[in-house]
């Protein structure tokens, strides 16, 4: 659950330094290892050289007194060892002297006839050393050869060793993980340029393509391959628009001939109170029919790339008036108060003006519609040196917070209370259309039985 909250530049990061960590503890194993093998076998070569020159020493002074002898092992004692070595009997006995008070007290392992040579580790005064043994024959009598070092300079290239790599493992982590960011956010740089373009695209600039770069890889295939969808989808997309236009004017002929007939067959006096009905029937659905076939045109042209709306100065103050004077007598009629507020001075905007009155219009007629009788609604201008801005608001039944991101779409109704009013689910997606095309920026706010508030940004121009 977590990974979906995550971006793949720092999930590979993780994976990276994880790895990384891994590897590099996996090596400080090793390297640990092999240090304190090599320790050891140095260890033993210098005990190994040590007894050597011990037998050397031995046969050279085979001939010399048991006092010269004793004595000369004890100096070679002193000189190569400090004085630990010692040179046992086959019954375990000394064969010379202890050369030293630290090798007669310190715990030489059990000797056994006939032992090989052997490295034992033993520990003495707290502190670890290691023993090479190794049996010696001199003038027929067996001697067991034994010499001590201690470990105590290993331990602590050891201990070095290992703070070493431990110090390190921070740092080399957070350069690693440092890198491997670096690495993947410019692995996945051409992934952000996709997306960015892919959020871009909608319904109004479908003809637009995603950014492919010639590397070869997976990402100009996924680039390609989302052009060749959207392609697709762009051809598709233009035969409906294609469709919903011819559709839309090929219909109203028809249309508009059904509602003649029936407005002429009204006009006849001597026609049945049945009869009048069902004509009556036909023009106020016809009337319907026609409203939204003169939207769906509208959109479709809206959709047209080809299509452009012609921009030049108008006064919005005037068009508020005219608007709000259009209102009048419908919220009249259903017991609304219309309260408009306005400067008296001209409010210039850039803007078709057949357009934008059907902008302030939709906006209005939505709060007509809406609004409970006796209710209230407001209209207020209020024009800065940069900008204008339309507030229309209601206290009418309101729209759920679910529906308000999509009153702008096309054919979109609300609850069902809503769709008790009569409509088509078009006149928003209009005004959207408008607005975008004049470069106006329109927004709702809306509580449940508390009422609506339309709100609309117009930048102003120097008369």
């Amino acid at each position: 659950m977590l990974n979906r909250h995550v971006s793949i530049s720092l999930r590979l990061t993780s994976w990276f330094g994880a790895i990384f960590l891994a590897g590099w503890v996996l090596f400080g194993a090793v390297m640990w290892v092999t240090l304190k093998t090599t320790l050891k076998n140095e260890r033993r070569l210098t005990l190994e050289r040590r007894i050597d020159r011990l037998e050397e020493l031995l046969k050279q002074d085979s001939g010399d007194s048991y006092a010269g002898r004793a004595q000369d092992f004890k100096d070679f004692a002193h000189a190569t060892g400090n004085g630990l070595a010692e040179i046992l009997r086959s019954d375990g006995t000394r064969a010379f002297p202890s050369p030293s008070a630290s090798a007669l007290n310190f715990p030489w392992p059990t000797v056994a006839p006939d032992t090989p040579e052997r490295l034992i580790q033993v520990k003495s005064a707290d502190q670890p050393y290691w023993v090479l043994g190794r049996s010696f024959s001199l003038g027929g009598e067996q001697l067991y050869l034994l010499a001590a070092a201690p470990e105590a300079g290993n331990l602590v290239v050891l201990a070095s060793f290992r703070r070493g790599l431990l110090a390190s493992v921070p740092i080399l982590l957070l350069i690693s993980s440092a890198g491997g960011y670096w690495l993947s956010r410019r692995a996945l740089r051409p992934v952000d340029r996709i997306t960015a373009t892919a959020r871009s695209i909608s319904i109004r600039n479908i003809s637009e393509r995603l950014p492919v770069t010639a590397t070869g890889d997976e990402l100009q295939r996924l680039a390609e391959t989302c052009n060749d969808m959207l392609g697709r989808l762009e051809a598709s997309v233009n035969q409906i628009k294609q469709f919903t236009a011819d559709a839309s004017h090929e219909l109203r002929g028809p249309l508009s001939f059904t509602r003649t007939i029936a407005e002429v067959a009204l006009r006849n006096p001597q026609i049945e109170a049945e009869s009048r009905r069902a004509f009556e029937d036909i023009v106020n659905e016809t009337a319907q029919a026609a409203v939204l076939l003169d939207d769906m045109l509208t959109l479709a042209r809206a959709d047209a790339v080809s299509f452009s709306v012609p921009l030049e100065p108008l006064d919005l103050s005037s068009l508020v008036t005219d608007v709000c004077a259009m209102a009048r007598p419908i919220a009249a009629n259903r017991s609304l108060a219309l309260d408009v507020s306005q400067p008296s001075s001209t409010v210039s905007v850039l803007g078709d003006a057949l357009r934008k009155r059907r902008l302030l219009w939709i906006s209005l007629d939505n709060a007509l519609k809406y609004t409970n009788p006796s209710g209230r609604i407001a209209v207020s201008l209020v024009a800065t040196a940069e900008s204008a801005t339309l507030l229309v608001a209601d206290s009418g039944i309101g729209i759920p917070a679910a529906d308000l991101p999509h009153i702008f779409d096309r054919f979109y109704r609300a609850d069902p209370s809503r769709g008790m009013v009569e409509g088509n689910g078009l006149g928003l997606a209009i005004a959207k259309w408008i607005a975008d095309s004049h470069r106006v920026e329109i927004s709702v706010t809306s509580q449940e039985t508390r009422g609506t508030s339309f709100r609309m940004t117009f930048a102003t121009v120097t008369p």
